[in-house]
């Protein structure tokens, strides 16, 4: 063979039906200022759980722009590639498995796109997911507070001579100091300290390649990652599923919280308090019962059981696979089965009796009010969003020319409805964790005996200027003002003395100074004589 330079919102099967009529249209790549992957098969078709060889070449000038006529700079060689994914198997625009090898076939340990080295990899094809960022933000998220999910980066693809459009280079979940750093485990590894780990293992669908596991006493399907499902030798099995029938007895006694025989001498509560809050704020459709993680070191390294790392987050950040569930901001995840009890994939038992411990809870509360304050931030997330909708200004159009069906309806107003779901997510963990946002400004609610109406500006968020309603019933002195959260004074719009009837004045995201205010959440706050209405607007860049 020959290097390759020789040659939405919901989607059910009647909407698959509907999409499949808007055919993909052909798009000639020719530069990028995103990297460029180019894949040859040399005219085998990649097909799933059979990896076939092709040829990979990498245009990554980092920093500058990338052409097809480039030379391949970030790598050139030999991979082994095939189908993933479960429901998204249905998409026209398909996901890849694949490894980097050398020319004889063997793992190739490589550094891609900047990414770590390693050898096993994952082409992850935003297609559901409109925003085409909700699994970068979630895996980022996980990253900022200390807990290791897939590293990501954004590329064009292109398979053999087609273009396939926006993907997302990702870690596949494996073994590796550089990603779930447990021990490494051999067939030999069957007594003593080396028999306790360490190992990864998954809660999960039953598609894709090696699949193999077991059910536990109380009903709970596991499923082996590592040792892989042909790799775990019987010892090994009998270890692990010891261990989780342990566990599960335990949760399952009325004590399941006593410090010495309970869930704390299980399992490392904090990694389980912080999975939680990752799946629970994202609101993650699969949280707990699909694409769970969980792995387990050696006793002597550390003796406890892990939750993580996340996984598949392309149901989140409001969207959902039934309607009655889009951008819906209320609700537990881990409260599934009472959503949906004759889903066939529920909750385990014990992530539900978690959910509703006080003592977890109490440090669900803890870990939450310390990453609202710097790291679950709006600001923090708008600005992170902003700049992966940025960055992908020029290559999402080419996507969507190149696949259609895969967008319903402006881009810029699915970012809109994404971020307003994250206001309206944010308030809502926020009342169930007692947590209250600092500000100065007093919210006084609308009483039916005010004689005047503020409403709700729009757009909202907005991004450039915002309108801003509201009615006297009768002359009044009137002030409008602009507050941050923490009680500071942005900009007045109005003070002076009105007649009655409507009024309506524009912010243009600006201070008092005329400095572009930055993206967040602001009070806009409304006197007439001595009473107040308050309103919440977001604003991003």
């Amino acid at each position: 063979m020959t290097s390759p330079r020789s040659n939405r919102y919901l989607f059910t099967p009647l909407l698959l039906l509907v999409m499949a009529w808007r055919m993909p249209a052909q798009v000639n790549l020719t530069s990028s200022d995103l990297p460029i992957v180019v894949i040859d098969t040399q005219g085998r078709s990649i097909v799933e759980s059979t990896r076939i060889e092709a040829f990979m070449g990498v245009v990554d000038h980092q920093g500058s722009r990338n052409s097809m006529d480039d030379p391949f700079d970030g790598y050139n060689g030999r991979i082994a590639i095939e189908l993933r994914g479960s429901a998204s198997a249905a998409y026209p625009k398909k996901q890849y498995r694949f490894e980097t090898q050398d020319s004889l076939g063997n793992n190739l340990n490589v550094e891609l796109l900047g990414l770590p080295r390693e050898n096993d990899w994952i082409f992850y094809g935003p297609y559901d997911d409109q925003s085409l960022i909700r699994n970068v933000l979630a895996y980022n998220l996980s990253l900022q507070i200390g807990r290791y999910a897939s590293r990501t980066r954004y590329c064009e693809l292109v398979l053999n001579d087609d273009y396939q459009g926006l993907y997302v280079l990702m870690e596949k979940i494996k073994r590796d100091r550089r990603r779930v750093d447990v021990a490494e485990m051999d067939a030999d590894d069957t007594s003593g300290d080396s028999l306790t780990g360490g190992y990864i293992f998954k809660i999960d669908k039953s598609a894709g390649e090696n699949v193999d596991g077991w059910r536990s006493n109380m009903g709970v399907r596991y499923q082996y990652h590592y040792p892989q499902a042909d790799d775990v030798v019987q010892e090994q099995q009998d270890y692990l599923r010891d261990y989780m029938d342990e566990f599960e007895t335990a949760m399952n006694e009325t004590n399941f919280d006593d410090p010495q025989r309970g869930y704390p001498s299980y399992i490392d509560v904090e990694s389980f308090v912080d999975h939680f809050i990752l799946n629970e704020f994202c609101k993650n459709v699969d949280a707990y019962r699909i694409s769970a993680f969980l792995y387990k070191d050696r006793d002597s390294k550390d003796k406890l059981l892990y939750a993580g790392p996340i996984w598949d987050f392309n149901l989140s950040f409001g969207k959902a696979w039934f309607s009655e569930d889009l951008f819906v901001t209320e609700g537990w995840q881990v409260d599934y089965r009472l959503y949906r009890p004759w889903d066939g994939y529920q909750v385990p038992f014990w992530w539900e009796k978690l959910g509703h411990h006080p003592g977890f809870i109490d440090r669900v509360q803890v870990r939450w009010r310390e990453l609202r304050r710097e790291v679950i931030t709006t600001d923090a997330l708008f600005s992170t969003i902003d700049g992966w909708v940025d960055s992908l200004q020029e290559a999402r159009i080419r996507n969507f020319q190149r696949w259609p069906g895969s967008e319903e309806h402006p881009y810029n107003e699915e970012i809109e409805r994404l971020k307003e779901w994250v206001i309206g997510r944010l308030e809502w963990m926020d009342q169930q964790l007692d947590y209250d946002v600092p500000q100065r400004v007093v919210y006084n609610p609308v009483s039916a005996a005010d004689d005047f109406r503020l409403y709700q500006n729009h757009p909202n968020p907005f991004n450039s200027s915002t309108a801003i309603s509201y009615h006297l019933d009768k002359p009044a002195r009137v002030r409008l003002l602009i507050y941050a959260l923490d009680g500071q004074l942005v900009r007045s719009l109005v003070e002076e003395k009105q007649n009655d009837g409507e009024k309506r004045v524009v912010w243009d995201g600006r201070n008092s100074l005329g400095h572009p205010s930055s993206s967040g959440l602001y009070l806009c706050q409304l006197f007439v004589g001595n009473r107040q209405q308050i309103i919440k607007m977001v604003l991003y860049r």
